[in-house]
């Protein structure tokens, strides 16, 4: 197979930069980092440009398409449109650099159905239908699930056999949910333990989407491996407390910080989140500031506000609530490619691993919002992206 070189101005390796700025790839993986244009290889000259890894939502919904009403749009589609649907979403993702996505809640395991199809689609991360209560937050999706041991554990293992990534329980009620109760669980700890003891029986990560601080503390109890929103909401509300940020620093649980939105006018949040939504923002300051392991997931689907493809402005927020331009970049892509367990591939520039690559206009590491312009995208080494004029 004919040897790819990408050459550009600078390259962000998904640790650090470089003083390399070639990229040599072959039959998807990259071959070498740096050194010469060998002869014979395809040359993809990117002046002006910044290589890096492929980036890594943590948390999106491809079944939802970012519509007024998400959840009443996927009600009225059947399979087939679903698929088409979901995979104009994931071409989204890949167009904005997106070379990677966790999917944390299809309906009936749509999201496993369109990675066995015969698409440029990024690499697709499943969870199926999130595991949740009689009537609970996103029941219509398919993973109402009654509380007792058997009862959880029989969900856990029909995910597991299906060939699921990852287990997504929902701890708490959730926006999208009309009657859940966000400030309340919605499981026994018991049931979370159980599901937890089930996963990790079958190699399987949990993360736990939680918003009322009792259920953040049941997930933390029963051992989770990751926590999505952690808006630790009380009635008084949030309540995130110096021993509760230690406790996740300490354990390395990873949080996926909801973050990344498009302005849309006459678009505002909900009285409970706009009430709320400083204090949430000074808990994801506090826990940058104390090293947690903090990533961006978007939540990308689910409202107008949240696209597909919306994660570049998601690591620019990580930015602006603490996180170096640097780090914002190691989020998106090597500490979020190991949060979704695909370390040992995706999310660094190195030899042996998969070539996915975006290139950008300008350089990210000094301006993160230079993620917003793509010239280019690799992905596994194929061309998704084809180069558009770079930008001196």
């Amino acid at each position: 197979m004919t040897l790819l070189a990408v050459r550009a101005d600078r390259l962000f390796d998904g640790l650090t930069c470089t003083d390399h700025t070639l990229l040599l790839i072959e039959d998807g993986r990259v071959v070498r980092v740096g050194g010469p244009v060998p002869d014979g290889a395809e040359l993809l000259d990117l002046p002006g440009a910044t290589l890096l890894p492929g980036l890594v939502d943590t948390h999106v919904h491809l079944a939802f398409d970012a519509s007024p009403d998400s959840v009443a749009a996927l009600a009225a589609r059947d399979p087939d449109a679903e698929q088409e649907a979901m995979a104009e979403a994931a071409t989204a993702q890949l167009r904005a650099g997106v070379t990677t996505v966790r999917d944390l809640g299809d309906r009936d395991y749509s999201a496993l159905r369109l990675r066995a199809s015969a698409r440029p689609l990024p690499t697709i991360v499943a969870a199926g239908p999130p595991i949740t209560s009689l009537g609970g937050h996103c029941h219509y999706l398919g993973g109402e699930t009654r509380s007792g041991d058997a009862t959880v554990r029989a969900a856990v293992r029909e995910r597991a056999e299906r060939g699921c990534d990852v287990i997504k329980v929902m701890a708490s009620g959730g926006g999208l949910t009309p009657g859940t109760d966000v400030l309340a669980p919605q499981f026994t700890a018991a049931d979370l333990r159980a599901v937890v003891d089930e996963a990790h029986r079958h190699g399987l990560p949990v993360t736990a989407h939680a918003h009322a601080l009792p259920a953040v503390r049941q997930a933390l109890d029963a051992g989770v491996d990751g926590i999505e929103h952690l808006t630790c909401l009380t009635e008084n509300g949030v309540e995130a407390s110096d021993a509760l940020i230690d406790e996740l620093v300490r354990r390395r649980v990873a949080i996926g910080a909801t973050v990344g939105l498009v302005p849309v006018p006459g678009m505002v949040p909900p009285p409970h989140l706009a009430k709320n939504l400083p204090a949430i923002l000074d808990t994801l300051r506090r826990l940058i500031a104390a090293g947690a392991v903090v990533v961006a997931g978007t939540d990308a689907g689910i409202a107008p506000v949240k696209p597909h493809g919306v994660l570049p402005r998601g690591l620019a927020d990580l930015v602006a609530h603490g996180m170096t331009p640097l780090a914002a970049l190691r989020a998106g892509t090597a500490t979020a490619a190991a949060v979704v367990g695909l370390g040992a591939r995706k999310g660094r520039l190195a030899p042996g691993l998969d070539a996915d690559v975006l290139a950008v206009a300008g350089d990210p590491t000094r301006d993160i919002a230079a993620l917003l312009h793509p010239v280019a995208v690799l992905r596994e080494g194929e061309r998704v992206l084809e180069p558009l004029e770079p930008v001196r």
